[in-house]
């Protein structure tokens, strides 16, 4: 029996765009957010299929429980993030706390959860970014944490197998909210195609990853050719 998709970060970005992709398709899909109302207004938007719940990736002890009623998964979406301004000189110590717990040690609590209800030989797809290659000023954190999905990809492919386990980085995503209003030109013209890469590449890239049966251990970047 198909299990459904669980997409932790689905209410919103990326994380929402690839619940409805799933919806669409009739799969059934499990989006997590930190708020439970919230989770289930966008459930109830995308479809009859779809349920949301609330789950904070920052108190990884209450994860195995927030996730508790969720029954047979076939794949794992881990695209919760969030972002700060973080530098040396005024190092915010609890913004970082709260970045990396959400992340690294979330998104690792969420595998432990749900590991014994992966279906078949299962996917799990973690979000991580090209700010781990591409650091700018405030980026300590980010920049750091992204670049540990690199090792939890390697770490838990050999200790998960054969269930597959891969990543993908994308660049700025020209057609993503979160840059609505801003200057992208100066990226622009540092990409081979010319353009940046578009919420529904990623998805496509993401739908991928978590489908192809000899795809794993791998790192994908989606940024247009960056350079």
């Amino acid at each position: 029996m198909a299990g459904s998709v669980l997409i932790v970060g689905g209410t919103a970005g990326i994380g929402k765009e690839i619940a409805a992709h799933y919806a669409t398709r009739g799969r059934d899909v499990v989006l997590t957010g930190r708020d439970a109302t919230r989770s289930a207004k966008v459930a109830a938007e995308l479809g009859p299929s779809v349920a949301g719940i609330a789950l904070d990736l920052t108190d990884p002890r209450a994860v195995a429980a927030n996730l508790d009623a969720v029954g047979p998964v076939s794949h794992v979406v881990l695209a919760a993030i969030d972002r700060d301004s973080n530098t040396v000189d005024d190092y915010d110590i609890e913004a970082a706390q709260r970045l990396v717990t959400l992340k690294l040690v979330g998104y690792t609590a969420v595998v432990q959860a749900v590991r014994t209800r992966l279906t078949g030989a299962g996917s799990i797809l973690l979000y991580g970014g090209m700010a781990r290659v591409r650091p700018y000023p405030g980026s300590t954190t980010v920049s750091a944490i992204n670049a540990g999905v690199l090792g939890m990809v390697r770490t838990l492919s050999c200790e998960l197998a054969p269930t597959r386990v891969n990543s993908i980085h994308p660049g700025i995503v020209g057609d993503s909210p979160f840059w609505t209003g801003k200057s992208l030109d100066a990226v622009v013209a540092n990409t081979l195609t010319g353009r940046l890469a578009t919420m529904t590449e990623v998805v496509n890239a993401s739908v991928f990853l978590l489908e192809n049966g000899g795809v794993n251990g791998v790192d994908l970047v989606v940024d247009g050719g960056w350079r």
